[in-house]
């Protein structure tokens, strides 16, 4: 009599068609059959793809960002311009600009890394790309978490590397440039995450320019708060850890929380 399992093209039979002969060898004692790892949801071999679409799709944000770097350089220069009026605006005793100084820096930072948020899902939304984006696979909310990093890296990064001009327009202590650019940074990167999604809130919304720095600016306030007393503990020569942690804290808060609002707006739309 024809065994079952036999197959006339040659191929040997799934353990599935070879009639339970997988449980059998484990009750028997033998070795189970090898199975490959990362073939299961949530192994390493199956995140690679997201992964990979992930760093590609902030790579094209990237690749965007220096093919028109009219945005970066805008944002750069008010954030320097912003700086040079303060001791037109309060006059150049070096006592006042240097108090002045802390508040100055973080509100002029935080204005210049709002002048591209509003475009930054409007060009995709207007080519069909940003479809696209929300149909490869990805979920919306990485698809947000993605624009907020290239975001930081276009606009935040530079401002973090002009702070020491600024500052020394503003006649801050030295010693407190560094607590000035940690400060900075951390903030850029918080109006980062809730410009994105600031930005995919008001995205097709008739005076979407308008509402995001309403929506947005209101809920930096905190951000502004501890980084402009990071700096002032600096320059008085005091420990500015404890505020930058504060600020370090807003962001992990906004981390995970900013791209998924993001991502259910888009979703929306």
């Amino acid at each position: 009599m024809r065994d079952p399992t036999d197959r006339p093209d040659g191929i040997p039979p799934s353990p599935a068609a070879a009639g339970g002969w997988t449980h059998a060898s484990n009750r028997g004692g033998g070795a189970a059959p090898h199975r490959p790892a990362g073939d299961g949801t949530g192994s390493p071999n199956a995140e690679r793809p997201a992964m990979a679409a992930w760093l590609a799709l902030l790579a094209r944000e990237l690749r965007l960002a220096l093919r028109h770097p009219a945005d970066t350089l805008a944002a750069v220069l008010f954030f320097v311009l912003v700086a040079a009026l303060f001791p037109f605006g309060v006059g150049p005793a070096p006592e006042t600009l240097a108090r002045l100084a802390p508040g100055a820096l973080l509100a002029a930072a935080l204005l210049a890394a709002l002048l591209p948020l509003d475009r930054m899902f409007g060009a995709d939304a207007e080519d069909g790309t940003l479809d696209q984006l929300l149909l490869s696979g990805l979920a919306p909310a990485a698809v947000a978490l993605a624009k907020a990093a290239a975001h930081w890296l276009t606009t935040g990064l530079p401002l973090l590397l002009a702070t020491p001009v600024a500052a020394a327009m503003l006649n801050l202590p030295v010693e407190a440039w560094p607590a000035a650019m940690a400060a900075l940074g951390l903030a850029a990167g918080f109006l980062s995450l809730l410009g994105t999604a600031g930005a995919a809130l008001t995205l097709g919304a008739r005076r979407g320019g308008v509402l995001l720095p309403l929506l947005v600016l209101p809920l930096a306030i905190p951000a502004v708060i501890f980084g402009a007393a990071g700096i002032e503990a600096a320059s008085a020569g005091l420990e500015a850890r404890p505020y930058l942690l504060l600020l370090a804290a807003l962001v992990a808060a906004a981390l995970p929380l900013a791209p998924l609002a993001a991502g259910a707006a888009l979703r929306v739309e």
